[in-house]
């Protein structure tokens, strides 16, 4: 099942345009959450003297990975907007490394969907945390075209 939900993950993405420019792709995707990747460009680059990533880049992985979870997580395709996403920056993520976001579904309501996500880097066989974030959705789906 992991196979046609990491499949369903990366097609969600796909046609997500900031997902294309940034080049962020589905690792891994299954019924508790996805594995994304943020390869490290120019694009992402906040602080150009030292080459350290923007926050926002960060927070943009973050809310995608996590939104994207919570896509693969939900039976059909109903899509939840962003409620609310608190961020909490550990350490400047490595210049020159990917990053890597594991989002996880906690909980699932008929109104809210919770989750977590952590980002972090591969530096000398090592996990090196670089933020992690909670982020709660929206649940619309079943109220689109006035349905209630």
């Amino acid at each position: 099942m992991s196979d046609t939900l990491t499949v369903k993950a990366s097609r969600f993405v796909s046609v997500l345009p900031h997902c294309t420019v940034l080049g962020m792709t589905v690792l891994h995707g299954d019924e508790n959450g996805v594995q994304m990747s943020l390869p490290y460009s120019e694009q992402i680059i906040g602080n150009p003297a030292s080459g350290v990533v923007a926050g926002g880049s960060l927070t943009t992985l973050m809310d995608t990975a996590c939104g994207t979870a919570v896509f693969v997580a939900l039976p059909g395709n109903e899509l939840c907007p962003t409620l609310d996403l608190r961020v909490d920056y550990m350490r400047a993520a490595r210049p020159g490394s990917d990053l890597i976001a594991q989002a996880t579904v906690v909980r699932v309501t008929t109104s809210v969907v919770f989750t977590r996500c952590d980002v972090y880097q591969e530096i000398n066989g090592e996990r090196k945390e670089v933020a992690r974030c909670t982020a709660n959705f929206m649940r619309i789906g079943k109220q689109i075209g006035g349905a209630a």
